[in-house]
């Protein structure tokens, strides 16, 4: 087994050297109350990873105790990003399979005098729980008889009493300095359909309270969560021990995975959803793992980021550009080249007649690609800002006199440029140099720009997609967006491809020459080149 690699391994390592253990057990415990985001990606990284690495287990555990914003929907897209990112779960498991006897246990809690029944409003508990330097107020419903709770409460699971009237708390310490031990509510009343379990029930448990028993009767050995749960990991041990579990799960806190220029909250980007700000959860823009599949980015590319950044226990926020910077280094390596020019100009061959096929590399980087062949002709469409007729210094693309490489082809010089009414350019006219052809270069012409270019012939028509990020800065990312959002974060011009690209399989990943890393699919049954990341690297490494 290879050596621990952070933190929580060390732990695992400990405990099954001490026999605390016979195997690892971990589960993997979103809500289905929206999509995943990124965030979980690094959740999903240490409890599979960590369960896989000790050959142990890792259940996939739906915490549905909240019907009010859950649905069969976020199940099913949860489901489809955990298989995505390469990951398998041993067993499907949700926390209304236990709501009966995480019911029963309520019951043992009030029986033994540990939980009681509250009549106190939800704003009522919160003023009477003190701050941190001074001690909570007891409920003057704190000391009923056991009979009296079990009646009660009985009779708040039969819906006697409406929403927020009553609630069952946890009988702890109202003078602990950790707040959550000050009498926590762990169940309220709650009329809502339930995804799963209907209106069978009026009553649903608390998290607090429903996490530490799920864990137990899945026979999980460590949940592993992220750090804004470390101060209620006293209570998750209360529940373990006021309950008398035999072998009480371990609860190990790590840092949450925060990026720049994200928004990495469900709830906020529940809102830009149904604000229209953009075209729903798999938006390309969206930090979700639907979203980032949809935009071309490789669920490889994002397990090696969680696996470079590591785990730690202290909070910090990543830059964007690392992980586009992880993304690119993916796709350098795998994508395919090809080439597409936006805003194209027509580029005439005056000495040049016929047509013939150039050999194109498909990826430089892999010797094993090998080449394909790439048609070539005499009239070829570039980039309208590769040519400048007034050119600023040190300007190495085509302007009258000037000579540059077509990639892959000839070296060209510039002779005339054909301009409209408005002087606007229309078309250049260029001489090639048959003996300058790549690979076989005689001419002793040195040029020192490459140009991308397509076939004016064969090329097709496509919408070239860019993206900028949702909110126009790095700080602040995980507070309130709306004042920050980018509502220009989306721009789509006009391009001429090669049909190469038309042909390729709908989300195949290319680097497009001098452009940026591009997948293709449709719209509008057109072809769209929409961009997964630009070429340029932004990390300062």
């Amino acid at each position: 087994m290879a050596e621990p690699s952070n933190f929580i391994e060390q732990i695992v390592e400990s405990d099954l050297a001490e026999q605390k253990i016979g195997s690892v057990k971990t589960r993997f415990p979103p809500e289905p109350n929206g999509y995943l985001h990124i965030g979980h990606a690094k959740s999903m990284f240490v409890n599979f990873g960590t369960a896989q690495k000790f050959g142990g287990t890792c259940n996939l555990f739906f915490d549905d105790t909240n019907p009010s914003k859950e649905k069969t929907e976020f199940v099913d897209a949860i489901r489809k990003d955990i298989l995505w990112l390469g990951y398998q779960w041993e067993k499907e498991v949700y926390a209304s399979d236990f709501f009966d006897i995480i019911y029963e246990y309520a019951l043992k809690l009030i029986r033994e005098g540990k939980a009681y029944v509250c009549d106190l409003s939800p704003e009522e508990i919160k003023n009477t729980r003190g701050t941190l330097t001074e001690a909570g107020t007891e409920s003057p419903y704190r000391n009923r008889s056991p009979e009296e709770n079990e009646r009660l409460f009985g009779e708040m699971r039969e819906g006697k009493y409406a929403d927020g009237e009553k609630c069952l708390r946890a009988k702890i310490d109202m003078a602990s300095p950790n707040m959550n031990l000050r009498d926590p509510v762990i169940y309220r009343i709650l009329r809502a359909t339930h995804h799963r379990t209907g209106d069978k029930w009026c009553v649903y448990p608390m998290y607090d309270y429903a996490h530490p028993i799920c864990d137990y009767l899945q026979g999980v050995t460590h949940s592993l969560c992220t750090l804004e749960f470390e101060d209620h990991r006293p209570l998750y041990d209360w529940v373990g021990y006021s309950l008398g579990f035999v072998q009480k799960p371990s609860q190990i806190e790590f840092a949450r995975l925060n990026l720049t220029n994200l928004v990495m909250s469900k709830r906020y980007l529940k809102k830009l959803v149904e604000e229209h700000s953009v075209h729903g959860w798999d938006d390309p823009r969206m930090p979700t793992l639907a979203g980032l599949r949809n935009r071309g980015i490789p669920a490889e590319a994002i397990r090696d980021f969680c696996a470079r950044i590591g785990v730690a226990k202290a909070n910090s926020e990543c830059e964007i550009s690392y992980f586009e910077a992880v993304v690119r280094e993916y796709l350098n390596a795998h994508a395919p080249r090809a080439m597409a020019v936006v805003e194209p100009l027509k580029l005439t061959l005056t000495n040049y007649e016929g047509s013939e096929e150039i050999d194109f590399e498909i990826n430089q980087l892999d010797p094993t690609a090998g080449t394909r062949k790439v048609r070539f002709g005499k009239t070829l469409y570039i980039e309208r800002s590769d040519f400048s007729l007034d050119p600023p210094p040190k300007y190495h693309r085509l302007k009258i006199g000037a000579c540059a490489r077509l990639k892959n082809a000839y070296i060209v010089r510039c002779d005339e440029a054909v301009t409209d009414a408005d002087g606007n350019v229309t078309e250049i006219k260029c001489t090639y140099f048959p003996e300058s052809r790549s690979g076989a270069d005689t001419s002793g012409i040195k040029a020192k720009g490459v140009l991308h270019w397509v076939n004016a012939e064969t090329c097709v028509d496509a919408a070239l997609v860019q993206y900028d990020h949702l909110l126009r800065d790095a700080e602040f990312s995980g507070q309130d967006f709306s004042e920050r959002i980018n509502l220009d974060s989306e721009h789509i011009f006009a391009a001429k491809a090669e049909p190469y690209l038309k042909e390729a399989c709908e989300g195949t990943a290319f680097q497009l020459m001098r452009t940026g890393y591009y997948k293709t699919c449709t719209r509008n049954d057109k072809l769209c080149l929409s961009e997964i990341v630009s070429l340029k690297d932004n990390f300062n490494k």
